[in-house]
């Protein structure tokens, strides 16, 4: 028996449920993920040509960009995990039929996020170059030069950054994806347009790429917000409920949004350590580490996709109180993404050697990159489905405590002290690094299903 049918045999739902139960059909689903995954494929083609085009400036001006984006990441998981919670929570409110309360933690989730990406910024700005040399204290000083440049800009972006993934939350619960596609596809546009300009006929290194980032996040979250405050949809922001903090209804996101929140960053900040020990290893390891990163997040971005529909539908389910019909979509939803994922990790990984000549990078870190890249796509087509999205439908379920301690335990102990174990110890240097995370992933996805099987998750109240 082969992996993947053994592994579609597990997440085979146990017996069909009513007819009258289906509230998301087939039909339904595919109108859902579709413009996700169109979406995620978007950004990741940005990533993509920003990665190419920064390359052109010299592995030094990647390296640092690189570096960066581990700290900057912090911050956008942290206001995900705002969206995040909110979503859920306003999911399980769409599921109840409550509209007037699914408006006021919709309202919250763009209060919240506002008031938490000001003082994100204004911490950065003040902090950040400081910070920089902290971490990275035997960095070459071309690439300091790029990290400090690419940090400061960005920074700015914070507040637009955290409006716009409220507003794309609120409208991702809602199902209506299209219009999230749509929002990104334009802001990405600009973005490229703005880095072939900054890179090409500005040659302003980190700055060519930084500026046009922030332009798009502003311009996706104006958008996103005006469309949020329309009458006549399922559920709409208020200023009543935007501009004032309304304590019961935060405290209900805060419980979700908190251990996603500490969950993300401490992922990241485990991934931020581990940067500081890549950033040992010379800068060819370094730039082949955040290229291959971008491989990665494109590979990646099917599970990303479904992790949004699990939120939508298994909240939905919860929240009307249908356990029974949770627990089938779960199943479901698995499946489709555990064959979506292999089917897409395997294109990128045809597709990697065919980019990689695109990229101005020395032959050894080409080498490095189609390994680790290689690595990652086996595990991501076949374990990641359970870390990931099945992990994000026990969170929309309200399991998040299980899940936040799931994933600490995986990522931040398990994943750190093996890559100091096979990236130093061993010698490994970032083939070691990519090993250390799929170990995690596997760690994950065995207790995922676990917890899923035991049925606990069923007992957990959100709202």
């Amino acid at each position: 028996m082969t992996v993947l049918s053994y592994l579609l045999r597990l997440t085979k739902p146990k017996q069909q449920i009513p007819e009258e139960k289906k509230v998301f059909s087939n039909a339904l689903l595919k109108a859902m993920i579709v413009p996700l995954l169109i979406e995620q494929l978007l950004q990741m083609i940005v990533g993509l040509t920003d990665t190419m085009m920064v390359s052109h400036a010299g592995e030094a001006v990647v390296a640092g960009v690189g570096l960066d984006t581990m700290i900057y990441t912090i911050f956008i998981y942290l206001f995900t995990a705002i969206a995040a919670g909110g979503s859920v929570v306003v999911a399980q409110y769409i599921g109840s039929r409550d509209r007037e309360n699914s408006c006021l933690a919709a309202s919250q989730i763009f209060h919240l996020a506002g008031v938490m990406s000001l003082v994100c910024m204004v911490l950065i700005l003040l902090f950040g170059s400081g910070l920089l040399h902290l971490m990275y204290p035997s960095t070459e000083p071309a690439t300091m030069r790029a990290c400090e440049t690419y940090l400061r800009i960005v920074a700015l972006s914070f507040p637009a950054n955290a409006i716009y993934n409220a507003g794309a939350g609120l409208y991702r619960t809602m199902g209506k994806t299209a219009v999230t596609m749509r929002v990104s596809l334009l802001a990405n546009i600009i973005n490229v347009i703005g880095n072939a300009i900054g890179i090409f006929v500005l040659h302003a290194g980190a700055a060519g790429v930084a500026w046009p980032t922030v332009i798009s996040w502003y311009l996706a979250a104006s958008v996103m917000t005006v469309l949020c405050f329309r009458d006549g949809q399922e559920v709409r922001i208020r200023w009543s409920g935007m501009l004032r903090l309304h304590p019961g209804m935060a405290k209900r996101i805060l419980g979700v949004a908190i251990p996603n929140s500490v969950e993300n960053t401490l992922f990241q900040a485990a991934k931020v350590i581990l940067g500081m020990l890549v950033a040992t290893f010379g800068t060819s390891q370094i730039a082949a580490n955040t290229t291959g990163q971008t491989f990665w997040s494109l590979a990646a971005c099917m599970s990303v996709s479904m992790s949004t529909v699990f939120i939508t539908v298994i909240g939905q389910c919860v929240g009307a109180g249908d356990t029974e019909a949770a627990e089938w979509y779960m199943r479901k939803l698995t499946r489709i993404s555990l064959v979506l994922a292999v089917i897409w990790n395997a294109f990128v990984m045809l597709l990697t050697p065919l980019l990689l000549p695109l990229y101005d990078l020395g032959a050894d870190t080409k080498r490095l990159i189609l390994i680790i890249v290689a690595i990652h796509n086996l595990f991501a087509a076949f374990v990641q489905p359970f870390s990931g999205p099945l992990s994000s439908g026990l969170r929309a379920a309200g399991d998040v405590k299980f899940t936040m301690w799931a994933s600490i335990f995986a990522t931040v102990f398990c994943r750190t002290l093996l890559s100091y174990v096979l990236a130093l110890w061993l010698h490994l240097g970032v083939i070691g690094i990519t090993l250390a995370m799929v170990m995690d992933w596997c760690i994950k996805a065995a207790l995922d299903i676990a917890r899923f099987r035991s049925g606990k998750w069923k007992d957990k109240k959100v709202i």
